[in-house]
């Protein structure tokens, strides 16, 4: 299993988790982060045509601010693989392992580079959200959710600067990028203020 968007500014963190079955071979399949996005919508159709099982566990902006990020991949994560029908008896996971599951579990620095089900959890959770981020886009184009998905990119950070938060935004991540920059005017005109207050 593997997780996408945790380090984003708005929308939600999605996992996959997926069996694969080792006698219908996925050609292609690898870290979703080095494919195109033409290639993870071939392979997605591909991998949930030949796995044994497959799920998506999606965990949306407001819940990420009420349990914080991290808790929330690890509650996606959960969700995703208690999922599967039938149960695996071992769980590799990219990068950490996930606290309170009932099987067995292996963590793999950077397993999405080095297993193919992670590599395919990867893909599923990608292509997953990346839709939900065009939906989002289409139904507010102001923040180009689009393009970014999410992710605190320049043009991301000069529309929050412009437009203020969404209702997909995620309220208690800031960052210092664009919040350093605010605070640092509202000090500016906290003391212009103080300025025009003493006669200055």
């Amino acid at each position: 299993m593997d997780e996408v968007g945790r380090g984003c500014l708005a929308g939600p963190v999605v996992a996959g988790a997926v069996v694969l079955d080792p006698d219908r071979y996925v050609s292609g399949v690898a870290d979703s982060k080095v494919l195109s996005a033409a290639e993870r919508e071939r392979l997605f159709d591909h991998i949930v045509s030949a796995a044994v099982s497959w799920a998506i566990a999606i965990i949306e902006p407001a819940e990420i601010d009420r349990i914080n990020i991290h808790q929330a991949s690890l509650l996606a994560m959960r969700q995703a693989v208690t999922s599967l029908q039938p149960l695996p008896g071992m769980v590799l996971v990219d990068g950490f392992l996930v606290p309170h599951l009932a099987m067995a579990q292996r963590a793999i620095i950077g397993g999405d580079r080095k297993c193919t089900a992670i590599a395919a959890a990867s893909i599923l959770a990608k292509v997953t959200r990346d839709r939900l981020m065009l939906a989002l886009h289409a139904q507010d184009s102001r923040y180009g959710f689009d393009k970014h998905k999410g992710y605190a990119t320049r043009e991301h950070l000069a529309a929050v600067a412009s437009f203020g938060y969404s209702a997909v935004h995620r309220r208690t991540f800031r960052p210092p990028s664009l919040f350093d920059a605010l605070d640092h005017m509202d000090r500016l005109d906290e003391h212009e203020a103080d300025a025009i207050e003493a006669g200055h």
